[in-house]
């Protein structure tokens, strides 16, 4: 079973940058549809970009523009290289196989006033 582990998480200034990284094991993120997500407290985890062989990459309307997923198939691992930072992208962020798996600790990312 593929397993995945987030990390590159931590502060960032409004307009700022910053980028995640999603090492994958079990499994190549080059054969597999990988999905990055974000959850904030007291709401559900929501679907942020995905990265797939077949489909190419697609990403919700609230980061479109600003965020960038790719993989680097050498290192076995997604990144999510997010731009023009806004406070409300503030959420613990996760990434997953679209077709479902175990969810890792996730990568906290912040804005700092």
């Amino acid at each position: 079973q593929v397993q995945f582990v987030e990390s590159g998480g931590g502060l960032v200034q409004a307009g700022g940058s910053l980028r995640l990284s999603c090492a994958a094991s079990g499994s190549t993120v080059s054969s597999n549809a990988i999905g990055w997500y974000r959850q904030t407290p007291g709401k559900q985890r929501e679907w942020v970009a995905q990265i797939s062989p077949i489909w190419g990459t697609r990403y919700a309307d609230s980061v479109k523009g600003r965020f960038t997923i790719s993989r680097d198939n050498a290192k076995n691992t997604v990144y999510l290289q997010m731009d023009k930072w806004k406070p409300e992208d503030t959420a613990v962020y996760y990434c997953n196989s679209l077709s479902g798996g175990s969810w890792g600790q996730g990568t906290q990312v912040t804005v700092s006033s």
